[in-house]
């Protein structure tokens, strides 16, 4: 079996790591099962966050009495240090725990630094220093945060984007986390959903042995195919090679990658899903996105206020107005079609 070591870690994570943000979706004894499923395939990195409703309570209820078997990383979305406190100590009562492996900072748009007029930094040396968690780390969507995190030597992993869409952006945050021994964990593999087939994602991940890729799994027959993967490395052939040359062509440039950042929107505007419609009716089927349910969310569009607070906040600096517009045109040509 393939494992990653996270930089100076010194964790050995096995290669298919499971995301736990879609479980807060399912029910608490669906998320158990899966997650013991998970373990017994080889599983054994866990990924988690305090805003994930209540997806860290599922996790502590799978692994409660065998905490010494895996690893878990969470994350705090705190901007205070009173506030990580508070996130810090309900992470361990829901998570069953006593400790955390990796603790990040949760997509924060600055670089918590010692010193700092938040405190975060100073927190979670303490929380260190007690035992309370034993990695710090952070999360982000921003290319900036994430050069400053690794360049001040602060930080043990750097949790970001990356698939096979990635660009020589991303690969550059992957190369510099190698050469500075920082672990590199690898958000939304599939792209938000852009990326089809888990399989040619895998075999990707497999060409960047110190990426450890966190697939969200809600389905057992998702968790299934990631399990496959430990059983056997899915190698890069002619065919998946071809599949990523495909996807690279059509999904080069401006396009929303469905991160959520814009979030909330004013009017009810489901922005990330919205300004990405045109893509998502091409690469899945697209009967599920001309329901009566998705209409009336595509049609808030027209209360758009182009107050542009999505676009301050989109970290791919996109033209979300634009975007939302283009979609929402394209929407109605397709649906039309659909009927004719």
């Amino acid at each position: 079996m393939g494992f990653v070591t996270l930089g100076k870690t010194g964790i050995k994570a096995q290669k298919q790591a499971f995301g736990c943000l879609p479980i807060q979706r399912i029910s608490k004894e669906d998320a158990v099962s899966l997650l013991h499923r998970a373990y017994d395939g080889g599983m054994n990195f866990f990924d988690t966050a305090r805003a994930y409703s209540d997806s860290e309570e599922k996790v502590g209820a799978a692994f409660a009495g065998m905490r010494d078997k895996i690893y878990i990383a969470t994350k705090t979305g705190a901007t205070t240090a009173e506030g990580m406190w508070k996130d810090l100590e309900q992470s361990l009562r829901m998570l069953q725990t006593d400790y955390i492996d990796i603790y990040q900072f949760h997509n924060p748009a600055f670089c918590p630094k010692p010193g700092g007029e938040d405190g975060l930094y100073d927190a979670a040396l303490e929380a260190k220093k007690q035992g309370k968690i034993r990695h710090i780390s952070i999360t982000n969507h921003r290319l900036a945060v994430a050069h400053e995190a690794i360049d001040s030597g602060l930080y043990e992993t750097l949790q970001f984007p990356y698939s096979y869409l990635a660009g020589p952006q991303e690969q550059e945050l992957v190369d510099k986390c190698k050469a500075a021994g920082m672990g590199f964990i690898a958000m939304k593999g599939l792209a938000g959903g852009l990326i089809r087939d888990g399989m040619v994602a895998a075999a990707f991940m497999e060409q960047q042995p110190t990426v450890l890729p966190i697939w969200g799994v809600q389905h057992q027959w998702e968790l299934d195919e990631f399990l496959s993967c430990i059983k056997e490395a899915p190698a890069m052939t002619a065919e998946r090679q071809a599949v990523i040359d495909h996807d690279r062509k059509e999904l080069s440039g401006d396009f929303c990658r469905g991160c959520g950042y814009c979030m909330p929107c004013p009017m009810g505007i489901e922005i990330n899903n919205c300004a990405r419609m045109s893509l998502m009716l091409r690469r899945a089927p697209a009967a599920g996105w001309l329901t009566e349910e998705w209409q009336e969310k595509m049609k808030k569009i027209e209360t758009c206020l182009h107050c542009n607070k999505c676009s301050s906040k989109c970290p791919y600096g996109l033209d979300t107005p634009r975007l939302l517009k283009e979609n929402y045109e394209d929407y109605w040509k397709v649906l039309e079609a659909s009927k004719g």
